[in-house]
């Protein structure tokens, strides 16, 4: 039998139990389209995304941007790193169990892969100043709101960086036209930006 404690404990997780749910049939159908999205439509929704995120002053004037390494067809950023190595220092997530370590980027050969199979600087953990993030996500909505990969990691990590501006990058279909499950925890971007339009201007 449940103490009255326990049920009110219980109570309290059923919202969150809930939410959790929504969040994951929502994110399956999303990744799953990614997942076989054809390589040259990768390739073209990337370069295109990084068009419109080259033109705007946010990218230009920033001094430090963290990037990711993209798996499963996300979009490619990585040109970028060739492009701007001269003008701009480039960061990259490194995923601990529990959290997010941010480390500069400092060319192919100083990468190796890491706890999730993702390739990570062998760099120290970077403590200055980050200017812009730039954030995968399987699932935004035209709030900006974002549903990640599902690790948590992202949302502990952005919640942390009050004053950095976040920006998530999306090809069309994963931004819903409707307004996406979130809890009070869960923190919209200031924009998303997909191959034909940028949401949150």
């Amino acid at each position: 039998m449940l103490f009255e404690g326990q049920l009110h404990d219980l109570k309290n997780l059923l919202p969150w139990i809930a939410l959790r749910r929504e969040k994951q049939a929502i994110r399956a159908l999303t990744e799953q389209r990614r997942r076989i999205y054809p390589e040259d439509q990768v390739k073209a929704d990337s370069e295109a995304i990084m068009a419109r995120l080259e033109q705007m002053h946010a990218f230009r004037n920033a001094q430090t941007v963290m990037l990711y390494y993209p798996i499963h067809n996300e979009v490619d950023l990585r040109p970028l790193l060739k492009r701007y190595k001269d003008q701009k220092i480039f960061l990259l997530p490194v995923t601990h169990r529990h959290s997010i370590e941010v480390r500069q980027y400092d060319g192919e050969l100083m990468m190796k892969r890491g706890h999730y199979n993702v390739p990570e600087p062998q760099t120290s953990e970077w403590k200055g100043k980050i200017d812009l993030i730039i954030v995968p996500g399987v699932v935004f909505d035209p709030l900006c709101n974002r549903i990640g990969r599902g690790g948590g990691f992202y949302d502990k990590f952005l919640r942390s960086q009050h004053h950095t501006l976040k920006y998530g990058v999306a090809y069309d279909f994963q931004v819903k036209k409707h307004e996406i499950p979130h809890g009070r925890s869960d923190k919209p971007l200031d924009r998303v930006i997909t191959p034909t339009q940028t949401i949150g201007l």
